[in-house]
């Protein structure tokens, strides 16, 4: 049960950083945004070490783990993710997002030797079959949507699915989310400032006041979904935990529509949404 309320608490933070991703990137670029969001969460990780790892001795073994993980997440799937709410919309990229399961529970089939039962693979081809369902019936615009936008948010869902077996591989060596949490953020958050200095020319992201309290937010609502998933690898299995952040779409759903004023597609991208999160459902109940 603890597994459970921590992965649906951290699917509604990823939710609510998403729409707050598409406020902010109204004023600042993907690239700076990520240099701002990932070191704000890094920061409030680091303001927050003395007292979560108070009295815990590091396991130096799980650490290249947790700092592997780093190199690809948050940083890369930030990156992509924000491009792909720029270039499709923060409800198009949740819903895609919903891919990142599929491949965290083969990846715990193969890593992990985690059990793979019938009603897994059904919520699978059910979650493939709502995504599917985004790419046709656009008229006139379908050619873009089946473009190579598309191929940032799932790739963004790839790394997604394949870290999280690997942060459980690294829980098991040093069962402590906070130290994988901040060790990744270290990592990403290096990773995202040389990208910005390269492709800016500046160590600090340079964006408007509003643009950059924004991505403040988009750190802090990440940084404590990261956070509250990796509690919950910790405490459950990965088939277990990755469909249930997975629901995180339905967060940008209501947040697009209160906040956003947007459809994003109406009916039929409502019905998507819903035939990806009964796949969620068939892969828990399994």
């Amino acid at each position: 049960m603890t597994a459970i309320v921590l992965a649906l608490v951290a699917s509604l933070c990823f939710g609510a950083g998403l729409v707050l991703t598409q406020l902010g990137l109204r004023y600042v670029a993907p690239l700076n945004g990520a240099a701002i969001s990932i070191p704000s969460s890094l920061a409030l990780l680091i303001c927050v070490a003395p007292v979560a790892l108070a009295g815990d001795a590091v396991h130096w073994n799980a650490v290249p783990i947790f700092a592997a993980v780093g190199l690809l997440y948050p940083g890369a799937a930030t990156l992509l993710t924000f491009a792909a709410n720029r270039a499709l919309g923060p409800v198009i990229t949740g819903a895609l997002g919903n891919l990142a399961p599929v491949f965290a529970v083969a990846l715990a089939f193969v890593m992990l030797g985690e059990p793979l039962r019938p009603a897994q693979v059904a919520g699978l081809l059910v979650i493939v079959t709502g995504v599917a369902m985004l790419t046709v019936g656009r008229g006139a615009t379908a050619g873009s949507w089946r473009s190579w936008y598309l191929l940032l948010p799932l790739l963004a869902a790839a790394i997604r699915g394949f870290i999280q077996p690997l942060i459980k591989l690294g829980l098991e060596l040093w069962p402590s989310p906070f130290a994988a949490s901040l060790t990744s953020y270290a990592v990403s958050s290096a990773i995202v400032i040389t990208a910005a200095k390269v492709g800016t020319g500046r160590w600090l992201a340079h964006a408007p006041r509003r643009g950059i309290a924004w991505f403040i937010g988009v750190g802090v609502c990440n940084g404590l979904a990261v956070l509250l998933m990796y509690a919950a690898l910790a405490q459950g299995s990965v088939t277990l935990v990755s469909p249930l952040v997975a629901t995180h779409p339905l967060v940008t759903v209501a947040g697009s529509m209160l906040l956003l004023g947007r459809r994003d597609g109406g009916a039929r991208l409502a019905l998507a949404v819903a035939i990806s999160v009964a796949g969620v459902v068939l892969l828990l109940a399994g």
